[in-house]
């Protein structure tokens, strides 16, 4: 297939699942948004926990998350598609309705709907991916993800901004943002759940699980996203410590290095991966480890700069690494979507949820662990882990690799969609 050249809007939404389905992934974020930024501040004052107990809580639903990720991919690798996004967002429900329930004191309520939550955002990504997967190929399903991930962000951050005015009013708003979070996923989960997207399970091929074995290990690729995955929390975690504790700025700075880098991702994530689908997803993937890696040596170099340049030139360079951030979204999953046969092509997605649970649930960790030790502590670590991370993604495979993956994972007894009984819709092609 040619590279796309240009983003025509209807055959975009086609490609991530159709316009009920496009609904659904922005009203799940909304709801999303609205809640997940402010769990904690929920646990502490609402339910009076202490703070280590809660974030503790929070932890554990997160490892918990990432446990249910496997069957999850079984589930996928059966067909189910639509049921299977629908189902990650319907168990968050108990989970707000347990914070609800919740009284002020005990954590084990808290703790179960953290859990609940925990799995619903861990199982959520796989099954996205698969079921854009099966709707759309080629460079087409490349730029549907690429356009879902700019729908939930704008989503998460128009949620959070709701929720930061509406905090104003206490506990009281706090539960009141729980209701309507759970009242969103409730409403996406159903219309999720209408599109009806199903993919028929490939045929067993010769000796059961030889076509298993086949199929790419990316043990590289996996181990390189653990990394990866740090830059989603350095404009969360890394810039506030560095711009407030070491820096002495003003909370100004790092809301609105959030804010740029949301607004770069919602506005340009989609007209990216579009721009660079001309070179191999493995590329862009070790272009993206390049491109971060010399934000973090940016930020180095940033840091020690007196007062009054300091902080607008880490500003600055956070523009570098949301750019990295925006082709490492555009490529990694796309990556594995194309390497993976289409009978594993669940178990793959939750591998790679596995690698991207366990960077996210453990860099906040690193980070913050490093960042008192200085700036050649932290930023020195990501620069050398990060390009060790891009070579090895750049040396494990070819881009030959995409094709033969995309070939073995194309036969007619896996390939078709379903959707309300029709028969199998694809795009045409570009």
């Amino acid at each position: 297939m040619a590279p796309l050249t240009r983003v025509r809007p209807r055959a975009l939404v086609r490609a991530s699942g159709g316009p009920r389905y496009v609904l659904a992934l922005a009203v799940d974020a909304l709801g999303t948004g609205l809640l997940r930024p402010f769990l904690l501040l929920y646990g502490v004052t609402v339910l009076e926990l202490p703070a280590p107990v809660t974030g503790t809580a929070m932890t554990v639903g997160i490892v918990a998350g990432l446990v249910a990720t496997p069957a999850v991919g079984r589930w996928l690798d059966r067909g189910a598609r639509s049921t299977v996004v629908a189902a990650s967002m319907l168990v968050r429900v108990p989970g707000v309705a347990l914070l609800l329930a919740a009284p002020a004191g005990r954590v084990w309520p808290f703790a179960m709907a953290a859990l609940f939550l925990g799995i619903g955002n861990q199982a959520w990504p796989a099954a996205h991916a698969a079921l854009v997967a099966t709707v759309a190929d080629g460079r087409a399903r490349d730029t549907a993800l690429a356009g879902s991930r700019a729908v939930r962000n704008a989503g998460l951050g128009l949620g959070a901004l709701l929720a930061t005015v509406c905090l104003a009013g206490g506990s009281s708003a706090l539960r009141a943002l729980a209701a309507v979070t759970g009242l969103a996923y409730l409403a996406a989960a159903a219309l999720a759940w209408s599109v009806h997207v199903h993919a028929r399970p490939a045929r067993s091929t010769p000796g059961g699980e030889q076509g298993e074995e086949a199929a790419p290990r990316m043990l590289a690729l996996l181990a390189a996203n653990v990394v990866y995955v740090f830059c989603l929390n350095v404009p969360e975690i890394a810039l506030p410590l560095v711009l407030v504790t070491r820096l002495h700025a003003s909370p100004v700075w790092p809301a609105a290095v959030f804010v740029a880098n949301t607004v770069l991702v919602v506005t340009l994530q989609v007209p990216v991966t579009v721009a660079v689908s001309r070179f191999s997803r493995r590329t862009v993937l070790a272009l993206s480890g390049v491109l971060l890696a010399a934000s973090y040596l940016g930020f180095l170099v940033a840091t020690p700069l007196g007062h009054g340049w300091a902080v607008p030139a880490v500003a600055a360079v956070s523009v570098v690494c949301t750019m990295g951030e925006i082709l490492y979204a555009g490529s990694a999953t796309a990556l594995v979507t194309a390497l993976a046969p289409a009978h594993v092509l669940g178990r793959a997605l939750a591998r790679f949820q596995l690698s991207t649970g366990l960077g996210l649930a453990v860099s906040p960790a690193i980070i913050t662990a490093l960042a008192p030790l200085g700036p050649a502590a932290l930023w020195g670590s990501l620069t050398t882990a990060t390009l060790l991370s891009a070579l090895a993604v750049g040396t494990e495979g070819s881009p030959s690799d995409e094709q033969s993956g995309k070939a073995r994972g194309t036969s007619p007894s896996a390939k078709p969609a379903r959707r309300a009984g029709k028969g199998p819709y694809n795009l045409p092609r570009p």
